[in-house]
């Protein structure tokens, strides 16, 4: 039996202009009637994505900054921030690439130190609360994600200069143009067991929706995995379980088919 449904955002529960699939209030009111927890874990700024469900009575749960922060309501049930050495020196390591613009992503705020307009365009699609500064190493803020926008494709760019990190950090690849660095511990994959143990829900009991790579570890925290039909292919090796597209509202249509919920 599903107790716990775990959805990323972009690429997944999102169609590709950024929207919620049409129904899926009616979907959502189902679930939480059934009594299962739904949960959105994304890369995203936590304001963001309040502000994407603020319209509806919900009881979500937000995982926020690929787990770095989890709130739930007034609470916040999870806060993993960076040290501010480890912050600086990952900064001034990111200053020697090339095309690459960072944002610092605090527990108030995101910051940056650019106002490129492709990158401000970028900024205002997944933060809502965020402030240009002078010197992104002097921020008084729980620092809890670094992210890279790299317009040439974190891939084949930024990662190959910043995974010598990997030791250290978690170094994670979160769309075509954006590279996300958490401190080791953090990632969705975590977020999620933090969850399971925090609920008493088990991976058997846990369904899980994704489609880049930062939703690796998530796919191997429950039984239930799914990737969408859009999704990277290296995701796609992990997660056991495959589904339509976000533009062809996969994650709806499975919630309908396996839970047994039909649309109205």
């Amino acid at each position: 039996m599903i107790k716990l449904i775990i959805t990323d955002m972009d690429g997944t529960l999102l169609t590709s202009d950024n929207k919620l699939p049409d129904g899926f209030e009616t979907v959502y009111q189902q679930v939480r009637e059934a009594g299962i927890q739904f949960v959105v874990a994304s890369g995203r700024q936590y304001y963001i994505l309040k502000q994407e469900f603020e319209h509806i009575d919900h009881n979500i749960l937000f995982v926020a900054e690929n787990g770095g922060f989890i709130d739930y309501g007034k609470s916040t049930l999870l806060l993993n921030p960076f040290s501010k050495p480890d912050t600086r020196e990952l900064i001034e390591a990111i200053r020697k690439i090339d095309g690459v613009y960072p944002v610092i992503c605090g527990r108030d705020s995101a910051y940056i130190e650019n106002d490129d307009p492709d990158f401000m365009k970028e900024v205002g699609v997944y933060f809502v609360k965020c402030q240009q500064v002078d010197d992104l190493t002097n921020l008084d803020d729980e620092l809890l994600k670094i992210a890279v926008c790299d317009f040439r494709n974190p891939e084949f760019n930024s990662y190959s200069l910043l995974k010598s990190f990997n030791d250290r950090f978690q170094v994670s690849i979160s769309s075509h143009i954006w590279l996300d660095i958490m401190p080791l511990e953090v990632n969705k994959g975590e977020a999620v067991r933090f969850l399971q143990q925090h609920l008493g829900i088990t991976a058997e009991e846990t369904m899980v929706f994704g489609d880049y790579l930062n939703d690796c570890q998530m796919m191997q925290a429950a039984y239930h995995s799914y990737a969408m039909a859009n999704a990277h292919p290296d995701l796609k090796k992990v997660a056991r379980f495959r589904t339509h597209s976000n533009d062809d509202h996969g994650v709806l249509k499975t919630i309908q088919e396996k839970l047994l919920i039909l649309p109205e």
